[in-house]
């Protein structure tokens, strides 16, 4: 079947792989003035869900400006090294927020999220969040809007948390993405949007990148990790949203990505 994805043999190189099928994606870069942000944080109507995405603030949440929105979304790496002292200062701001639903994934930061490491680590860390719903390959569905969450990422600097190999290992975990996902979160990019480096070369997965275009075709794919990366694009089905906050020097420097969804027939908020 055309919507089976399969590893593709260039997986391990993706930035040849991108070079080759370029040329061959739509792709549109987003990007929105500084003078009209005002206009997307006017109140949302009645009949959508305003999303306010963020990525990668390490511990420098106090620092941001969040707009207010239905629904918050944090793609991953909220703390510097997993701490648990810093996991409660995140949950204590997540606590001062007004937006109705606040949805967490972990990134390669939260090594103590990741059972590979550390268990008991893992349970308290976890148990510490308890001022939004944290997802782990799991999902939740709002006002009929299905969101899914992944923390994983392909391997790419350091030995953190949620790292897999290139491949096999990365597929096993998209493939338990839900095919009917609207608002997809994963902490790493898909190639060829938002995941290029500032050596020139893309860190994004391969198989991350087939999946979200041939098997689950999502609305909107939020993400993060590569700092440099922040920005929006459009491939003419999914908006791919990468929300870090910092730069690549850790200053958070990058404001919140707002969009509107509608909400699904037969809904309201």
């Amino acid at each position: 079947m055309e919507n089976i994805v399969q590893v593709h043999p260039l997986t391990n190189n993706p930035t040849l792989l991108w070079n080759h099928i370029r040329r061959l994606q739509f792709f549109t870069d987003i990007y929105v003035p500084q003078h009209l942000w005002h206009v997307l944080q006017a109140p949302p109507s009645k009949n959508v869900l305003r999303f306010v995405c963020m990525s990668d603030t390490h511990s420098k949440h106090l620092q941001c400006n969040v707009p207010e929105g239905d629904v918050f979304i944090h793609a991953g790496d909220f703390t510097m090294e997993g701490e648990r002292h810093e996991v409660i200062a995140f949950n204590d701001w997540l606590g001062t927020l007004k937006h109705k639903y606040k949805i967490v994934i972990a990134g390669n930061h939260e090594q103590s999220f990741d059972r590979r490491f550390s268990t008991g680590e893992v349970n308290n860390a976890r148990q510490d969040l308890t001022n939004c719903s944290y997802l782990e390959d799991s999902g939740v569905t709002i006002c009929g809007v299905k969101i899914f969450g992944s923390p994983w990422q392909p391997n790419h600097i350091g030995r953190r948390g949620f790292k897999l190999m290139r491949g096999k290992q990365c597929l096993d975990k998209w493939n338990l993405i839900p095919a009917d996902t609207d608002v997809l979160i994963t902490h790493g990019p898909p190639l060829g949007h938002g995941d290029l480096t500032n050596f020139g070369q893309r860190a994004g997965c391969v198989e991350l990148l087939r999946t979200v275009q041939v098997r689950v075709r999502p609305k909107s794919h939020i993400f993060g990790h590569i700092h440099e990366g922040y920005g929006a694009s459009f491939d003419g089905q999914t908006l791919f949203v990468n929300a870090s906050i910092c730069d690549g020097s850790y200053r958070p420097s990058n404001p919140a990505f707002v969009f509107d969804a509608p909400i699904s027939p037969g809904f309201k908020k």
